[in-house]
């Protein structure tokens, strides 16, 4: 996990700012299905079984929340 500090703050508001500023709905949505195909055709399966994916990241969650990984 990276511990977030002022620098890398303000690096990544600068970056959402820059990086796609002139980049359109239609282009952002476009690039985005783009990516879905590539992940899909990395992993076919991919996205059928979102809850079984996520599961492990929720574990993280409670646990850094204080809950029992299981609840």
């Amino acid at each position: 996990m990276i511990v977030s500090s002022k620098r890398l703050e303000e690096f990544e508001a600068r970056y959402q700012r820059e990086a796609f500023a002139n980049l359109s709905y239609h282009e952002a949505l476009a690039r985005f299905a783009a990516l879905w195909a590539e992940a899909r055709l990395i992993r076919p399966d991919l996205g059928q079984e979102w809850r079984e994916d996520l599961e492990a990241d929720f574990a993280v969650a409670r646990a850094i929340n204080g809950l029992s990984p299981t609840t």
